[in-house]
């Protein structure tokens, strides 16, 4: 009985601090800091993610960010499916049974984002985890993609407030989830990584209500 539970353990402590520890490679940070030499975290917004980093500097460096956020989502899930896959395909929390390759993927989510927004390589600064977060929606089921990415592009394209596609990405994640799995174990999480998102951006709602908001733009601030 020991053995099992520290297999267990194992399972989900590792897959956890994996997920973690890519979450915390932040492109944004990491090729403004160690190639431009000129942390992003010090203009602009201060935040460590892909719109200030394309606000800031543009150019094409801004897809070598973006390729580095979707790459960290991608290995999380698929580390996480793989080590939980070798225990069979269901998996048990507190009694409660579920398909433990849609587990996975919910449950090195929730770490990866956890290292995007709070890097301890990085004095715990990182960024909202739109881009990780939505590479973690595709990956998902295309029904949970298809509400948070579509909503996001609405909103972003008729307003210009990338912000208020990010809100309602995290908030419309949760209940998305819930509607299409009907799991409670996956909705807690599925709370917890759309409550994360929407904490980030507490700021920009402040900012969003208050009139003071940045929109978007192609082109990089002068």
């Amino acid at each position: 009985m020991e053995h099992w539970f520290l297999l267990i353990f194992l399972v989900y402590g590792g897959t956890a601090l994996a997920s973690y520890f890519l979450g915390c490679f932040n492109g944004a940070v990491i090729v403004s800091k160690y190639i431009l030499r000129d942390d992003v975290r010090n203009h602009g917004s201060g935040n460590a993610g892909l719109t200030n980093f394309h606000r800031t500097f543009g150019g094409g460096l801004t897809f070598v960010v973006i390729l580095c956020d979707v790459l960290k989502a991608v290995a999380a899930i698929l580390i996480s499916k793989a080590v939980f896959g070798l225990f069979g395909g269901w998996v048990g929390i507190f009694g409660h049974m579920m398909d433990g390759a849609l587990f996975s993927k919910y449950w090195a989510a929730v770490f990866c984002l956890l290292g995007h927004m709070f890097p301890c390589m990085f004095q715990f600064k990182g960024g909202k985890g739109i881009l990780s977060g939505g590479t973690v929606a595709l990956m998902i089921d295309w029904r949970v993609a298809l509400v948070v990415w579509g909503g996001f592009l609405i909103l972003v394209i008729l307003t210009r407030y990338v912000s208020l596609g990010s809100v309602w990405a995290g908030a419309s994640f949760p209940f998305i989830s819930l509607f299409v799995f009907r799991d409670p174990i996956i909705f807690v999480l599925a709370l917890i990584l759309g409550g994360l998102v929407v904490w980030q951006h507490r700021g920009n709602i402040k900012r969003l209500l208050s009139g003071t908001e940045s929109k978007f733009s192609l082109h990089k601030k002068k």
